[in-house]
This record gives C-alpha cells, structure tokens and sequence, in this order.
C-alpha cells in the first residue's frame, strides 16, 4: 500500500506589508530585515477578516481541486496549524470539515508548531497504512503575526512572522491522481527549549484578565533572550541535518539524491548554509522572502513556487525540513510523480499561487 499527495493548496490574504514597513515598526534598519532576516515582504490579516478558519477553507478548495477529489470523498480533516486560531478550545477542523461538505469525514488535530507540515504527513501516511481512511486533508493556518511586538528586540526572530494557510490531499494507493509518493520521515526534539518562547497570558497559568492585557501578556516573549541563542545556536544545525539524513536514509536516499527542499523560513544566511550542507543547487530550493515564515504553511508555499517554475520533475525527491519552537526539528520525503494535466501526460507548468497588492520592500 502506498500513500500519495494528490492536491497542494494554498491561500493567502491581500493585505501585505514589505520590509521598509517592518524596520519602521521595530526600529531595525530596512537593508537587516530584507538581506539578514530575509523579508521583503509578508501577508498579514486585517483585525476582523481573514479568520484561520476562513483561509483554511479556501486553501482547502484550491488543494481539492487540484487533487480532482470531491470532499464528500474524504475520510479526514487534520488541522496541524497554529493554536491561535479564531477561537480557544475550539476544532477548526471539524468548521473546515462542514465548510467545504466534507460529510463523511470526522475531524481532528494535531500540533507541533511550526514543525507540523512534516509531522502531519507523517502522521497521515501512518493512519493511512493502518486503518480504513482512503482520503484525508491537511489544513494549517497561522496569523501569529498578531502576536508579533515589534518594540520587544528580544523576539526579534518572529518579526518575519506572515500570515496565510496551507492544504494537502492524501490519499491511498492513488498513482492515477499522484503528484508524489510518501515515503519516510523523522523528528527529533530538544525539550529544555520548551518554555523559551512563549505567550504568558491566555492559558491556565494566566487566564486573560485586564491586568494580562495591560502588562502586554498577549504577545510572544522570549524570558531569556541570549541563552536560548546561544543554546540554539549550538544545536540547530546538527538537527536539521540529522532529521533530514534519517528521512532520506529511511527512504533509501542519501544527500546527493535530493533535488528540492521545503525549508521553514529563517535568516537568510543560515538558510543557504543549510543548502550548502544539503547540496542543493540554484533550483533545489526556494527561499520565502516574499511571504517570510507562516508557520507550518511554509512547506507548501514553498512547493506550490516550485511547482509555478516547473522545478520539480519525474522522480525528483523532495524533502519537507522545518523546525518548531519547543524544539522539534523534522523532515519528511516525497518521491515527486510530475507535474501533468492528466497525470500521464507530458510537465506542464501551474500558475503561482501567491496574490496581493505592490508593495515597497
């Protein structure tokens, strides 16, 4: 039996900020936020529009759509994005499930941050294999932006936060529809990381009050800014590699087999070491400085910008790397089928996916 990804979609919101924007909220020269963190623009939702829930559904339609899958097929909707979501407590998946009509489907969800695209799949092939769904989707979502505070210089690293979601349609023993075969995956987790980043208010330890929100409890925080850099620092290489040797390893490939990652969002800098390491070439990797980094969203804009360039071909093996505050470091490979009108006819190429207004970066 083999488990195969049929339908990619992705949505995004209009509205758009570009790098002069964020250097003039956080104080950070432009050139640093464009060429070091690597943004020169992100999408961003408006206070009262673009709900998780919303951009979920409509990257789910595109995704379906591109699998040729009717949702009254699916078997499961699976959310793997962020928690901050339109509501607390609350299964976006099981609204995404009756959204689209998705009637035979139960829902669920799962989290690992922004680690989640690779877990999710993982997760999926595995229940897949074992038990009786033949169709299931995966939506993500994140609007963490809004938890950015861009006058904190501790939390720097999250001023590339973007906005947008994500959706995969896999299926079961599926060649006819494939646009890639599932093969292996691994995570590893660094768990004294666990309370580095955080947003103090909103949970049990401190429900929301007045006070939480005036001591500016509701953004994302860093308690120990230098220590955790200094920490990371010392084991973020190591387990991106690590993770992503192991996939290819239990996939029966090794460095010099992989054609195209799907990398989360990072420096600049630190990213194309990251492809150094990998061997990838010019087209062996897509860098989102046009979008900065949307959570577990990223592995897929990044497909859908490589499909739009005809980048991936017949048999290329694709690596799905990210990693997620916690620390969870992961990675999961595909074996691509090519990009077809009909699935057995010559590459063709696919509009891009991304949208929104000019803007100044």
């Amino acid at each position: 039996m083999t488990v195969h990804l049929t339908g990619v979609g992705t949505s995004l919101p209009d509205e758009t900020i570009g790098g002069a924007d964020v250097a003039e909220r956080s104080g950070i020269p432009r050139d640093v936020v464009v060429e070091k963190m690597g943004v020169r623009r992100k999408h961003v939702c408006r206070d009262g529009d673009d709900q998780p829930s919303d951009m979920c559904v409509a990257a789910a339609e595109a995704a379906l759509a591109d699998a040729g899958c009717d949702p009254a097929d699916l078997d499961a909707v699976r959310y793997h994005g962020s928690e901050y979501k339109d509501h607390v407590v609350w299964s976006l998946a099981a609204d995404v499930a009756d959204r689209i009509g998705a009637t035979d489907a139960y829902a669920s969800e799962s989290y690992a941050l922004c680690a989640g695209a690779p877990v999710a799949i993982r997760e999926a092939k595995a229940q897949l294999e074992a038990d009786a769904p033949d169709r299931m989707l995966l939506v993500a979502a994140s609007r963490e932006e809004d938890l950015v505070d861009y006058g904190d210089p501790d939390t720097s690293f999250t001023f590339n936060f973007g906005s947008g979601a994500s959706a995969l349609v896999l299926e079961r023993d599926a060649p006819e529809r494939a646009l890639a075969t599932v093969r292996e995956s691994a995570a590893v987790t660094e768990g004294s990381f666990s309370r580095d980043v955080v947003m103090p208010a909103g949970g049990t330890r401190y429900p929301a009050s007045r006070e939480t929100v005036d001591a500016g409890m509701h953004a994302l925080r860093v308690p120990d800014h230098e220590s955790m850099k200094a920490r990371l620092a010392e084991v973020s290489l190591p387990n991106f590699l690590d993770v992503a040797d192991t996939a290819l390893d239990r996939s029966g490939y090794d460095r010099e087999d992989l054609d195209f990652a799907a990398i989360t969002h990072m420096k600049r800098s630190f990213h194309a070491h990251l492809c150094d390491e990998l061997e990838l070439g010019e087209r062996g990797h897509y860098y989102l400085d046009e979008y900065g980094h949307v959570q577990s969203v990223d592995q897929a804009l990044a497909t859908a910008e490589a499909r739009s360039r005809d980048w991936l071909g017949r048999g290329d093996v694709v690596l799905y790397l990210a990693a997620g505050t916690g620390y969870t470091w992961a990675a999961t490979v595909l074996e691509w089928a090519g990009e077809t009108d009909d699935r057995n006819a010559e590459p063709v190429s696919r509009p891009r996916t991304i949208t929104g207004p000019g803007y100044d970066p």
